[in-house]
């Protein structure tokens, strides 16, 4: 498996994968997500790849605070593979390159199996709510 910076070629696909995964929201244009990271300095995607075949993918950011991971997925038949354990990895590489010593992500209340697997590579339970607003275009 090699896991390296996705190329705009790759947006069809990736977008494929996180909705096939439940990741999109009507609310969000995953295409546009996908390519306004790869054209940010701070930003990418990483995919992991066996030959042609698309395993998974994440979105890692730098926000010159702290970093964040969005949009992992994993192909159904590479899942419980350490598929999704790699990408969190390299995310982290990622964003200790440069200079970052934190990350954060966002998992939904009710998804406890992504909670359980964040759970397992560390990760813990922040003291914190997310507010958001959505901002006229």
């Amino acid at each position: 498996m090699l896991i390296a910076p996705a190329s705009l070629e790759d947006e069809a696909r990736t977008v494929a994968l996180w909705e096939r995964a439940g990741l999109t929201r009507p609310w969000n244009d995953p295409s546009a997500d996908f390519i306004r990271a790869l054209k940010r300095e701070q930003a990418t995607v990483l995919i992991a790849t066996e030959g042609d075949s698309l395993r998974g993918s994440v979105m890692v950011g730098d926000d010159g605070h702290r970093g964040w991971m969005y949009y992992l997925a994993v192909a159904d038949d590479a899942r419980r593979s350490g598929t999704g354990a790699a990408l969190v990895r390299a995310a982290e590489v990622w964003l200790v390159q440069r200079g970052q010593t934190r990350v954060r992500l966002m998992v939904r209340n009710e998804n406890h199996a992504v909670l359980d697997f964040y759970g397992g590579l560390g990760y813990t339970y922040q003291d914190c709510v997310v507010l958001g607003r959505t901002l006229d275009a």
